[in-house]
């Protein structure tokens, strides 16, 4: 009975904003379905620096045909967790939080996903898991020394401190500049010749400027060799440098969950890009049955997909399902 009781026609895993459109097509479509997120609502969101403002502007990160209203020309976080939260209010979405897929198999044409707390079955399995959740480690000695963080979330903590920056993306050089704006010593150490042409247009200009005056200090194609209890050890063109050191923030990147994608038997491309194969007309797998959506199609290549242009991968998903079954 308890089995009968978790079947569903769709079973989604991701609470993040598109894993949220995904369960709102389903349910306009008359499917049942549940949502399941290992973290809180839109995980991945709440986990993003606190003053983090998006590239996109708030209408090209709608769902549901709800309006997102903001104030500012690009907005902030915590302005898309209160969307995201009154859209799924608005939709009654069935999502089941703090509730993590562990263990998933396909037994006769059908999915059986094990989590934390149940176990579901179901018809169709759409995987919306996003990639921040896991980063890319640097694999240095003392990279798991308490004062080396992945994720970088308020500058004020690192006040007056001697704080090490590692890569040159966005989130490296928002907390390079937020940090060295609230008294810290930064250093910047980036393996590219250069900061990232990806950064937002208009902060580049902020951090290029600070960096030629010598606000923040910037070693190019350089890396970190390893992190001692105050002192970080790199290596430039130069030579081998040792900074005095505080806290480091390896902001290095994430990745998607690749076992979970393994685990289902999608197949992943043989190159270092690992691109998860699926039809891009209908976003199935190799896996009859199994659905890709958002981030996770774009393997390692974790800047091809964002929420402006991957909610459309919803209605594709829904429509092949509602396809099958009049077939």
């Amino acid at each position: 009975m308890a089995a009968q009781e978790n079947f569903y026609e769709v079973v989604i895993i991701g609470g993040g904003p598109i894993g949220l459109a995904c369960g709102i097509e389903a349910q306009q479509a008359g499917l049942s379905y549940v949502i399941l997120e290992k973290g809180c609502l839109v995980n991945s969101l709440y986990n993003y620096p606190q003053t983090m403002t998006f590239f996109s502007t708030s209408e090209k990160l709608e769902i549901g045909g709800v309006p997102f209203i903001s104030d500012n020309p690009k907005p902030r976080r915590a302005e898309a967790l209160e969307y995201y939260r009154r859209v799924t209010l608005k939709f009654g979405l069935n999502v089941h939080l703090f509730e993590e897929v562990q263990h998933v198999e396909k037994v006769q044409n059908q999915f059986q996903v094990q989590t934390s707390k149940a176990r579901y079955t179901a018809h169709h399995v759409i995987v919306s898991t996003g990639f921040y959740d896991l980063p890319a480690l640097m694999d240095v000695p003392g990279e798991d020394l308490p004062q080396v963080t992945h994720y970088y979330q308020d500058p004020h903590y690192y006040a007056l401190q001697k704080v090490v920056v590692v890569g040159a993306s966005n989130s490296s050089v928002d907390a390079a500049l937020e940090t060295y704006r609230k008294g810290a010593q930064v250093t910047m150490v980036v393996r590219a010749p250069e900061i990232g042409q990806r950064v937002k247009y208009w902060v580049r200009p902020d951090i290029v400027n600070r960096i030629a005056e010598g606000s923040i200090k910037a070693y190019f194609n350089s890396s970190v060799t390893a992190i001692r209890p105050g002192a970080v050890d790199i290596l430039t063109p130069e030579g081998p440098v040792t900074l005095a050191n505080d806290f480091v923030l390896a902001l290095t990147g994430y990745k998607p969950d690749f076992d979970l994608l393994r685990k289902f038997g999608v197949q992943l491309s043989a190159d270092d890009k690992l691109y998860p194969q699926h039809n891009p007309e209908t976003m199935e797998t190799n896996q009859e049955g199994l659905y890709l959506a958002g981030v996770v199609c774009g393997g390692m290549d974790t800047h091809l997909w964002f929420i402006e242009n991957s909610r459309d991968h919803a209605p594709k998903i829904i429509q092949h399902i509602l396809a099958k079954r009049t077939h």
